[in-house]
């Protein structure tokens, strides 16, 4: 897979002279992801300065995700850190040494890796960290990306139901229902295995299976070994340490900040020049903030009563699938935050079968439209800058096949153990 570099070269008499205010400008550093986040973050600002966001509706959202936003400061440091130490490097070389030229072996070991990333990390790391080492993989074993890339991206979304963590929506279900971790864990593990497997079958027979490639094997690359071992051997121990922490109870905002400091203590002595301010994940904290006012907007003109009515006020089975239907469709036409916070909005309280049939459907959902999900922009853009281009026809078909056989599948499995 060719990775394409475009300069700019500017014309006339100013050819090959440095533009000073072309390169430090700001503003003109910014690309998509940082306009979108400045956008929306704008709109939320004027939504509250106009008074359609009351002042105190704003208090009581930046209390509510003021631990969210701590978590994603912290935890996109973390493995930013943990890449550049190419922990993630490391394990996707041995997975593919592992697999021994065998397709159904890598597959099943990337799609352990995928689940397992969103799963402890959380979706927004899979699609940042994870999509370029799996594209890695695929150049040095010589074989098509788009099959490793469609299985990071769909599992980024399908595989963030069963910690707190994975996935903001589940935060925010977490503090809604009064889980803590482990029992968040044990009542999310068997809809998220459902729709693990759902997941698999899909990927196998959309872009896995022989008839879709040419060859039967592939030639396995070399052992890949890290700059700096000591590095490594940090950020191996610190995300352990990391998964320990959420397992055992630690508050998230508390453990992630702990690992990011040990990283940044880590790089500060051996490699200081990784230390630089494009670690900051501004872009995400300013599409987070903006994203909640502009939902708190939203549903007071009209949204939330729309909600009201589709997803309705039934705790039973029919009301856990109109708000799993809800949620997916929702997802799709808007994001998944958003949608969620919109519909978890005219769920009663108490009722815990609802919120998370909702759950499933805002987070397993958005796999067919680009914006869905910010995983999934994220991934987009990262295959872009790599050189891959999705056949759209080809994703949107079979996105809308798997978002449906997975939410179906895991909402079946949530009912059946009522």
């Amino acid at each position: 897979m060719a990775v394409r570099e475009v300069s700019a070269t500017p014309s006339g008499t100013d050819r090959g002279k440095p533009n000073p205010a072309r390169r430090h400008h700001p503003l003109r550093r910014l690309d998509w992801s940082g306009w979108l986040a400045l956008g929306l973050l704008t709109l939320g600002l004027v939504a509250l300065a106009t008074g359609l966001v009351p002042a105190a509706d704003a208090n009581a959202t930046l209390r509510r995700i003021a631990p969210i936003l701590v978590f994603l400061f912290a935890v996109l440091i973390l493995a930013e850190l943990a890449a550049r130490a190419e922990f993630f490097d490391v394990l996707a070389a041995r997975m593919a040494i592992v697999a021994r030229g065998s397709y159904p072996a890598l597959f099943g070991l990337s799609v352990a890796l995928a689940a397992l990333t969103t799963m402890i990390l959380n979706l927004d790391t899979t699609a940042v960290l994870l999509t370029p080492v799996m594209l890695a993989v695929a150049t040095r074993a010589g074989i098509a990306p788009l099959p490793l890339a469609m299985t990071t991206i769909w599992l980024a979304n399908t595989a963030s139901l069963l910690l707190p963590v994975s996935n903001l929506t589940n935060l925010l279900a977490a503090d809604r229902i009064g889980l803590p971790v482990l029992d968040f864990a044990g009542r999310m593990a068997l809809p998220q295995l459902a729709a693990l497997l759902a997941t698999a079958i899909c990927l196998w027979l959309c872009y896995w299976r022989r008839g879709l490639r040419p060859e039967r094997r592939f030639q396995p690359p070399p052992r890949y070994r890290p700059r700096d071992r000591a590095l490594f051997r940090v950020a191996a121990l610190t995300c352990g340490f990391f998964v320990l922490g959420i397992l055992v109870g630690v508050p998230i905002a508390a453990v992630s900040v702990a690992g990011a400091v040990v990283l940044l203590v880590a790089f500060a002595v051996r490699d200081r020049a990784a230390l630089r301010w494009q670690l900051v994940p501004w872009r995400l904290l300013a599409l987070v903030g903006g994203m909640f006012l502009i939902v708190d907007a939203v549903g007071r003109l009209g949204l939330s009563r729309l909600l009201s009515t589709v997803v309705g006020v039934d705790p039973g089975v029919a009301g856990v699938w109109r708000s799993a239907a809800t949620g997916g469709l929702l997802a799709n036409l808007i994001n998944n935050l958003p949608a969620y916070v919109a519909a978890e909005a005219v769920v009663p309280l108490g009722h815990t079968d609802q919120l998370l049939g909702l759950l499933i459907g805002t987070n397993a959902g958005p796999l067919v439209l680009p914006w869905a999900s910010l995983a999934t922009l994220l991934w987009l853009e990262r295959c872009r800058a790599a050189g891959l281009r999705p056949h759209w026809p080809r994703f949107l078909r079979t996105g809308a096949l798997t978002a449906a056989v997975t939410i179906a599948a895991a909402v079946t499995v949530l009912l059946l153990e009522r």
